[in-house]
């Protein structure tokens, strides 16, 4: 949740940055893809120092980084400023996702990790979905720059919690009784003793499948960074919305992809349960959520009522977030305990299609309006379909 709040902070704030410092839409998309720079080109790093010191020390010491350079973002005074410390801020939460994922690999059992993963990411689209409103409000009252020290404070307190609470696996943790933790190990057996030290990078990065899987999060990663990134512009500058209307029309697409999260790893997991196999249950769900998503793009795109298009980008948005916990439940079921490393090679492509993203839709909305940037994340989620279904969630990387 704090990840997305810690990232939406900045597009709710966007025409008030570019306001007060005068800066033009294409300048305030490198910005904006800066952030994605950073966080694209780290994943690997951050999947692999979870994999080597565990979870538990990993994502306290980035998200006291990320925090640190929340706050900082208040203090820019020009675009090159601003960049830099948005370009440090994605370095920080470039692990999040792959140590998040890591974490789970010595809890969740295999018909659970679609849904666990689900709840993670719907976590984070509720973040985002909170986010404008309360990022409105503390600028009409405070201005642009309080939000951002607001939400850094917020993560240093959660970095406290999580060090206190989480343990790396079951028998570190005094919670669990002994039927618990026999459950877990009869299930996922010992850990891989290589985990800690020696990450296999010539078999995860030799394997055709991950980076089919990686291409396929690529589309996603650009079409989300559209929405994320540039969709409480749009509103106010295409749709007509003012500031207050554009901060609760932009939060309702995050909701309906809220639902998309726990629903999408939810099915695929049951599924999975009630068939046993496992590449449909991850096949099906996925590329149907991509199809929808496509569906919904277009007439929120074309449609000349504003107030409907928020609705077709909401069923829009519920489609592509439907593939989310599915998506993030393969690197678990091929990878193991090497699923750090596995989902970071994977968010390292969605986060480079996201940084294209951002600075690619200020030139087109530039160059030949807003409708084209929606139109070209159609065909992207079409795209991203057909490779789900090429996808083969019960091939294990290792054994």
């Amino acid at each position: 949740m704090i990840t997305y709040m810690d990232r939406v902070v900045i597009s709710a704030a966007v025409p008030s940055i570019q306001k007060e410092l005068g800066i033009s839409i294409v300048a305030m998309g490198w910005i904006l893809s800066s952030f994605r720079w950073g966080y694209a080109l780290f994943q690997i790093p951050g999947g692999w120092l979870g994999d080597r010191i565990g979870p538990r020390r990993a994502l306290t010491l980035i998200v006291t980084w990320w925090s640190g350079f929340t706050a900082l973002t208040a203090a820019s005074f020009s675009v090159n400023s601003m960049a830099a410390v948005r370009f440090l801020f994605g370095v920080g939460e470039a692990g999040a996702f792959p140590i998040a994922t890591r974490s789970l690999s010595r809890w969740m059992l295999p018909t659970e990790r679609g849904y666990a993963q689900g709840i993670t990411h719907a976590g984070s689209r509720l973040g985002a979905a909170f986010t404008p409103p309360i990022v409105v409000w503390l600028i009409a009252e405070y201005g642009w720059r309080t939000p951002f020290y607001v939400f850094g404070v917020l993560g240093l307190f959660w970095a406290a919690l999580w060090f206190w609470y989480y343990r790396d696996t079951p028998d570190e943790h005094g919670s669990l009784n002994d039927a618990e933790r026999q459950l877990i190990r009869e299930k996922l057996g010992a850990p891989n003793k290589r985990a800690a030290t020696d990450v296999p990078w010539g078999i995860i990065l030799g394997t055709r499948q991950i980076w089919v899987l990686s291409s396929m999060y690529f589309c996603y990663g650009y079409c989300l960074a559209v929405y994320l990134d540039w969709f409480p512009k749009y509103l106010n500058a295409h749709r007509g919305f003012d500031l207050k209307q554009m901060g609760f029309y932009a939060s309702l697409p995050l909701l309906a992809g809220v639902f998309g999260d726990f629903l999408g790893g939810w099915l695929s997991d049951r599924w999975a349960h009630s068939s046993g196999n496992l590449r449909l249950a991850r096949r099906g769900v996925g590329s149907f959520g991509f199809a929808l998503a496509a569906a919904g793009i277009l007439p929120a795109t074309l449609t000349p009522d504003p107030h409907l298009s928020v609705v077709f980008t909401c069923l829009a948005f519920f489609g592509l977030e439907l593939t989310v916990g599915v998506s993030w439940a393969i690197p678990l079921d091929v990878g193991g305990d090497f699923a750090g490393s596995v989902s970071a090679v994977m968010n390292t492509m969605g986060n480079i299609g996201g940084a294209i993203s951002s600075a690619v839709v200020g030139y087109l909305v530039q160059g030949y309006g807003w409708n084209v940037p929606f139109l070209v994340a159609a065909a992207l989620c079409v795209t991203a379909a057909f490779l789900f279904a090429r996808i083969d969630a019960s091939r294990r990387l290792f054994t």
